[in-house]
């Protein structure tokens, strides 16, 4: 059987189609296909074994987070090492001595990623420690010296010593031998605070004024690079923390120097400055 709708019984169904297909127009899904903005602002703090990154955290709403990737070069191939919510990352993988570039992408919900992030930024892991202490080298020599390579207190005029500390008439010092260069780079919040040596104003007397949370730079006679900060003294002896770039000639962390300037290497001798 067959129902026959009237005209005006027909009219009153047009608006109701109508808003039926102006609802479920409404309901239209639309992919969204646009990734983030690379990431800007990456920098790096050498740690022991380890590196931490950070980076200006991007402002998109639909922000998910952030791969870190790692290359042994600039222009390499890079390998994804971790992924995070922050804009901060540690790759404790790193080792120390070894040189790593990284670079960062960011991606969304819908799983759009961005670029790689177009910083240059690379950093080599070395060794630290913590509450060394030596004594005055005019009342104990024996432990009045410190080496950076075999991370060991020693006599203060052994071959090898690359600072020892020194009580003269109540002025606290911290002293290299004439092949080795220090430098007071002022108070520090931490030793973290220097991460890249001075190309200039290294003490020409080979001393410097030992104060309590000043940080130095010291320029080994081999060229390597190390840090230290006092944490305390006392009229005998003198406590720090340091670290130490094992990595030879590091262009991150030794001494820049002059192009066509050579450093000569030449041993220390056993004798008192």
């Amino acid at each position: 059987m067959h129902h026959i709708v009237k005209g005006s019984a027909m009219k009153s169904l047009i608006p109701l189609l109508l808003a039926t297909l102006s609802l479920s127009a409404c309901s239209v899904y639309v992919i969204d296909t646009i990734p983030p903005a690379r990431p800007t602002g990456i920098r790096t703090i050498s740690l022991d074994n380890a590196v931490q990154i950070d980076w200006i955290p991007n402002s998109e709403s639909d922000l998910a987070g952030y791969n870190v990737w790692v290359s042994d070069r600039y222009d390499g191939r890079y390998t994804r090492i971790g992924s995070t919510k922050q804009s901060q990352f540690v790759d404790y993988g790193a080792l120390n001595g070894v040189t790593y570039y990284y670079g960062i992408t960011a991606y969304d919900f819908e799983g759009n990623e961005s670029e790689m992030s177009r910083d240059v930024v690379y950093d080599t892991p070395r060794p630290e420690g913590y509450g060394v202490l030596l004594y005055n080298y005019l009342t104990v020599p024996d432990l009045a010296g410190y080496d950076f390579s075999t991370y060991s207190v020693g006599r203060y005029d052994d071959t090898f010593t690359d600072v020892f500390f020194e009580n003269a008439g109540g002025v606290f010092y911290l002293n290299v031998w004439s092949d080795t260069d220090i430098q007071d780079m002022g108070y520090t919040n931490s030793l973290d605070d220097i991460s890249v040596a001075p190309t200039a104003g290294w003490a020409p007397s080979g001393s410097a004024e030992a104060i309590v949370g000043h940080t130095y730079v010291v320029w080994t006679w081999d060229d390597h690079y190390a840090k230290i900060r006092i944490t305390k003294i006392a009229s005998s002896y003198v406590v720090f923390d340091w670290a130490y770039q094992t990595a030879p000639a590091n262009p991150e962390l030794s001494r820049a120097q002059p192009p066509g300037s050579t450093r000569i290497l030449k041993r220390k001798s056993s004798v008192s400055q």
